[in-house]
């Protein structure tokens, strides 16, 4: 095994990952056309409705009963970063917050001292099938900013660099560049109190697409950086002097450039990477903190105040099927974008 691969892993349900992330999730879900009231127009006969996880015909409803996701739930002590590739996400939280977004947008998302959100998956297409495809990251953030107040950004798809590399065949490497940089492409900036909002933390969230027996190097990152590649999509990727099969997370060493091959179709991987904040992790479901008396501390606020409670009229808050992508912050600005 070449010294620039330290462990291969097999992917599960969540993904392994390393400090900073605490959680990534894969959701590839093939839904049918809607019913005209945003779900899908299919029995939902068999289903474990509230926590259907299981892929039946191709899709999962996850806690939703008439639209698929995750219903009003609530987080502290960290970060979501939902990267949507396909489909739509509505958001709605407990600070009045809300929005839609999709189709290669990223919204950011810092829970600090306590915010309940909702994420559904809108069925817009009453003609034709939905397929949804995101990926939701958590990212740890550091004692000090743990009860630091909950806000979100969204990083919308216009802004997002497609950084393209071709080899010496000519073969392309395109990268998603959600945080972090590669040379002159440089990612939106994440929420100000995020562990990647500092430069020399070295955070990346790429998705890297491959042509057919394309090769890239993935450029070196500072010692002491953590380094994860999730080959989740193709038939066969070379990283160095090892094979890899798709389902499998390759833990890299990130002060080194590392060269990547890929088999003889298009495939995709996710590269996470960051530096470690090296702190005790203490969870108990949506609550990520440094001991046990902060995760009890934790439901005793949620207890007292439901973190501001719920102000939408249903925990499965879906806009007009009709409107586009935007957001509205608890400033009150709105930003529309189609």
């Amino acid at each position: 095994m070449s010294k620039k691969i330290i462990k291969q892993h097999k992917l599960g349900f969540p993904w392994i990952t390393l400090d900073p992330f605490l959680f990534c999730v894969h959701h590839l879900d093939f839904y049918p056309k809607g019913n005209g009231e945003m779900g899908p127009d299919a029995s939902l006969q068999g289903r474990n409705i509230g926590n259907d996880f299981v892929i039946k015909d191709g899709w999962r409803m996850y806690h939703g009963d008439k639209v698929p996701g995750f219903p009003a739930h609530p987080h502290r002590g960290f970060e979501t970063v939902t990267f949507v590739t396909q489909g739509m996400v509505d958001h709605a939280d407990s600070a009045g917050g809300n929005g839609r977004y999709g189709n290669r947008d990223v919204q950011w998302m810092t829970a600090g001292s306590g915010l309940q959100h909702s994420e559904m998956f809108p069925l817009l297409d009453d003609e034709n099938p939905n397929t949804t495809e995101l990926f939701q990251i958590w990212l740890n953030l550091p004692k000090a900013k743990k009860m630091t107040s909950p806000s979100y950004k969204m990083l919308w798809n216009e802004n997002i660099p497609e950084a393209v590399f071709e080899d010496e065949s000519g073969r392309k490497t395109t990268v998603d560049i959600v945080a972090g940089s590669i040379g002159e492409y440089k990612a939106p900036e994440p929420t100000p109190d995020s562990w990647a909002a500092e430069p020399d933390h070295e955070v990346a969230i790429w998705q890297i697409h491959m042509d057919a027996s394309a090769s890239w190097q993935i450029p070196a990152a500072g010692k002491g950086v953590n380094r994860m590649l999730y080959f989740f999509e193709g038939d066969i990727l070379q990283v160095e002097d090892e094979t890899v099969h798709p389902g499998s997370a390759v833990e890299l060493e990130a002060s080194e450039n590392v060269e990547i091959k890929n088999g003889e179709n298009k495939c995709r991987c996710l590269l996470l990477q960051g530096k470690p904040i090296r702190e005790r992790v203490v969870q108990y479901g949506p609550f990520v903190m440094n001991s046990e008396a902060e995760i009890q501390a934790a439901f005793q606020d949620y207890r007292d105040t439901e973190f501001g409670g719920w102000p939408w009229p249903r925990h499965d808050q879906v806009f007009n099927k009709n409107k586009g992508r935007f957001a509205q912050f608890t400033d009150g600005t709105e930003v529309v974008k189609e």
